[in-house]
């Protein structure tokens, strides 16, 4: 059951969100704003924080939040001061707090992409019933879940906002290939930690927030609908079609499966 608080902070984030859908669509976001950026990607993934608690409990909930954060805020540092994973590339000042050339800001959009591509592959994955088929299954999903969203929040990160700048160019929209396989490496070992360590626990099979778990798929397509419009907008139309068909393929196997999942029970 959802509590007072849990819908307030959902409906401040799609108030935060409905705000900046229309001052960036229409490019008339003020500079003297420019830190709401970083409070929406903050506020995002406070929502994965808030899943992984209501659904795991607050001590392993949390446990699975700060590795996210931490692991991702170690990796992109060693990806920007060596080159390694992502490709060459540096953040602009202005993306949010920096921390060892890394701004804090990227912890917690991954944890947005994580949470939401973990309860969305979860479901996915369900009826294998063969627990080393069923995490690599999940590991792999996620992580192709995950490079969806990339594939549309890479291009208008960069080439319209700026928030962080390649170091050279690539073949999608200046972006080099070792970016998505950076991501697909990283979402990879990050879901297959979240996978064994509640297998382990004997979590993997919980659902005790139907409140959070319904949200995280909305938030998945919410910030994907986002990115897509201002790829739209800025003459990014491939990226948009593109992550546009993938994300419609992953929802509808999703929803797919969890209606032969209802259907069964």
């Amino acid at each position: 059951m959802s509590n007072r608080f849990d819908r307030i902070l959902f409906r401040f984030f799609l108030f935060w969100y409905t705000c900046g859908v229309i001052l960036l669509t229409f490019d008339i976001l003020p500079p003297f704003l420019e830190w709401a950026n970083a409070v929406f990607l903050i506020l995002s993934g406070l929502l994965g924080v808030v899943y992984f608690i209501r659904n795991y409990g607050f001590q392993l909930g949390l446990f699975l939040s700060l590795m996210i954060f931490f692991v991702t805020i170690f990796i992109e540092w060693i990806g920007v001061q060596f080159g390694l994973f992502f490709g060459h590339y540096y953040y602009n000042p202005d993306f949010g707090l920096i921390f060892f050339d890394v701004p804090l800001t990227i912890g917690f959009a991954w944890l947005m992409v994580i949470s939401t591509t973990h309860v969305i592959t979860k479901q996915i994955v369900r009826p294998i019933k063969q627990p080393l088929k069923q995490g690599n299954m999940y590991a792999f999903i996620g992580a192709l879940a995950a490079v969806v969203i990339d594939l549309v929040i890479d291009p208008v990160a960069y080439l319209v906002k700026e928030y962080w700048i390649w170091n050279g160019e690539g073949f999608y929209y200046g972006v080099p290939f070792s970016n998505f396989a950076g991501w697909f490496i990283l979402a990879f070992i990050l879901h297959t930690l979240v996978y064994l360590i509640l297998y382990l626990r004997s979590k993997w099979t919980t659902e005790q927030s139907t409140y959070w778990t319904v949200r995280m798929v909305w938030l998945y397509a919410l910030m994907i609908f986002m990115f897509m419009i201002l790829a739209l907008t800025n003459g990014l139309i491939g990226a948009a079609f593109l992550t546009a068909t993938l994300t419609g393929i992953l929802l509808v196997i999703y929803f797919s499966i969890k209606k032969g999942g209802n259907h069964d029970d």
